[in-house]
């Protein structure tokens, strides 16, 4: 699971900027190991300990153990910074995670019918927009809890109330 992307190497010693990708940075604090991916494929080879992480202006600066240059923290540039799954957070009720919502399965609550497949998601500045569907087909619906009213994600399932004309303003 992703919870940080790494941005450019930060000060002289090997640190890099970092931006959160979780509703709670502050548990950074604790991290171990993380493995770090660039492009979908491993950067390095296993994992990487977590020497310290700092919130620094709206950003995070994470202190890898063994990255002491500027050198070697621009290895590490750009790369996302993951966890296994099994180390996740619970979630509170009413959250999910997105990677939960990928392939649940949408449907219109009133009439049953398939809507499409989540494939993708979107940040839009406050509530995020499910990608359901691909290519020319593509449809944008808010994640919110007046339109997703029913999200099952052990079941794979959301149910949706769609607002009128939402399916003729953004099939992409």
């Amino acid at each position: 699971m992703t919870i940080a992307r790494l941005g450019r190497a930060w000060g002289n010693r090997g640190g890099l900027a970092a931006v959160p990708l979780t509703s709670r940075p502050e548990r950074f604090q604790q991290l171990g190991e993380v493995f770090l991916f660039r492009e979908g494929k491993p950067v390095g080879v296993g994992g990487f300990q977590v020497e310290s992480v700092r919130e620094h202006a709206r950003a995070w600066i994470f202190k890898f153990r063994g990255v002491d240059t500027i050198s070697d923290a621009e290895l590490m540039e750009h790369a996302e910074v993951r966890i296994p799954i099994a180390q996740r957070l619970a979630v509170e009720e009413g959250e999910h995670y997105v990677s939960d919502l990928m392939g649940c399965e949408v449907k219109e609550r009133n009439t049953g019918s398939l809507v499409g497949v989540v494939t993708g998601w979107q940040e839009a500045g406050g509530v995020g927009l499910l990608e359901i569907g691909e290519g020319d087909g593509k449809l944008l619906v808010p994640f919110a809890r007046s339109i997703c009213v029913e999200v099952d994600t052990r079941a794979k399932r959301i149910l949706v109330v769609l607002p009128e004309g939402l399916k003729d303003l953004n099939c992409t």
